[in-house]
């Protein structure tokens, strides 16, 4: 097992688990290794130390473990959006026409998200109703394991 650090082209770094360095080039060439903070697909292998096991004749001293600070403003991005996505309902194509239905009072309000052409985003905008566009990685669309 190959255990990467990979970075894309917007400066996001993240680890990619590969079965080997040929596994690594195929899933790269093939477009199928991208970023899951922004989906992109020009990725970059970035150097790491290897891991040297000399041995020693007696074990380590036992430090106290320290509790790791994982708190980068991409790890609180994806916390936010993880956020909005549990309180919203996903309405996909429909976004312009549910969002018209709450503001006119047809439908009952409720947080949605879903897709909308930049066009739609602008008609709704004019009309008073309020949208914001908020990109997804496609890791976020999917189920994580």
């Amino acid at each position: 097992m190959k255990v990467l650090n990979l970075q894309c082209a917007h400066g996001h770094g993240f680890e990619g688990w590969f079965a080997s360095q040929d596994a690594f080039d195929t899933q790269l060439a093939d477009g199928l290794v991208e970023c899951p903070m922004c989906g992109d697909t020009a990725i970059t292998k970035l150097l790491a130390a290897p891991r040297l096991n000399l041995g020693s004749s007696k074990p380590p001293a036992e430090k106290p473990a320290q509790p790791v600070a994982v708190d980068s403003p991409e790890a609180r991005w994806m916390r936010a959006v993880r956020e909005v996505m549990a309180r919203t309902e996903d309405v996909g194509e429909r976004f312009a026409d549910e969002a018209r239905k709450m503001h006119y009072g047809e439908a009952e309000e409720r947080g949605i998200r879903g897709k909308a052409t930049p066009e739609q985003a602008q008609s709704l905008a004019d009309e008073g109703i309020p949208v914001f566009s908020l990109p997804l990685p496609a890791a976020l669309k999917e189920t994580l394991q």
